[in-house]
């Protein structure tokens, strides 16, 4: 009876009863974020080998939906937790390849870029990937299925990863589905096969990029650097924003609010599935914020002069 009475008066205030799936949704850690919407980590029993991270409180428009695959094609959605909040609270629905299983805290400092093996770093073995392209792509079916669909704008949808999570991405990035894709610390081998990583791609099918992508790179002591680059180099048919900083590579992930690698991913979001002009101006025109920022050296091609 106390259920029922529950029921009749949430219809009665016009709030649409929880589904089973959603009643079992886990949050993990605090609301978090430095956009406007603080965004919460959740693991749900009807998305098993998913993370999905949102605004701790649903705005009235449709987010966008942002796919990640995480460093070394981990099977642990909270393996970038920090960084994805922080996408999530600038509007976004993110949905992570990967269980969630260990979030580590924020770094007060990032370690030496030629230190120790950093958070997020592709482990040193040769094992099969613990998730794949198709799991990341998947993510698209399982959203409009799910009770999450009325929050979802999936004519709008991105693709990022780091390193062989990176490969899943710029593998992803040929689906005409995605809109717009982000590869950080990661680009295709340029001898096949002489990584750890299993995703199945070939230089060859850069070619079949159809949107605007954006590498980010940690420098010369970054393993995936001479990958990264070679790609830039070969990308002649789409807008190419490359940025690197000598940060090595594990990136920023593991930084409150995913340090710098927060800042650029949710920019260029912003820009790309929003249209934001001043989201864009981190990375067009003569000016532009990264241009400017001494810590980043920058290279376009194929770029628009004003966003």
């Amino acid at each position: 009876m106390k259920k029922m009475t529950s029921f009749l008066l949430g219809l009665a205030l016009g709030i649409a009863p929880l589904t089973a799936e959603a009643q079992s949704a886990r949050t993990i850690g605090m609301p978090a974020g430095s956009g406007g919407m603080p965004a919460i980590a959740q693991g749900r029993a009807d998305a098993p080998g998913y993370t999905i991270y949102r605004p701790a409180k649903w705005p009235s428009k449709r987010l966008p939906l942002v796919l990640w695959g995480n460093g070394g094609c981990r099977d642990n959605g909270l393996s970038a937790s920090h960084f994805l909040r922080e996408i999530a609270s600038h509007g976004y629905l993110v949905v992570a390849n990967g269980t969630p299983r260990e979030e580590r805290p924020v770094l007060a400092a990032l370690p030496p870029a030629n230190g120790p093996r950093p958070i997020g770093a592709p482990p040193a073995r040769a094992t099969p990937d613990e998730t794949q392209v198709s799991q990341l792509l998947g993510a698209i079916d399982w959203v409009r299925g799910s009770d999450l669909a009325p929050h979802a704008d999936l004519s709008r949808i991105a693709v990022m990863g780091h390193s062989c999570g990176g490969l899943q991405a710029l593998a992803a990035g040929a689906d005409p589905r995605i809109g717009a894709v982000v590869a950080f610390n990661s680009g295709v081998y340029v001898r096949a096969g002489s990584g750890l990583s299993g995703v199945g791609i070939t230089k060859d099918d850069l070619a079949r990029l159809h949107t605007p992508v954006a590498y980010i790179l940690g420098g010369p002591d970054d393993i995936a650097y001479p990958n990264g680059s070679d790609d830039v180099s070969r990308i002649a048919h789409v807008p190419v924003f490359f940025a690197n900083s000598a940060i090595g590579h594990g990136g920023t992930f593991g930084l409150a609010n995913g340090g710098d690698y927060g800042r650029i991913g949710a920019a260029w979001l912003d820009w790309q599935l929003k249209r934001k002009a001043k989201a864009g101006a981190m990375f067009t025109g003569p000016d532009c914020g990264l241009c400017k920022d001494k810590q980043w050296t920058v290279v376009r091609k194929q770029f628009p002069e004003k966003p």
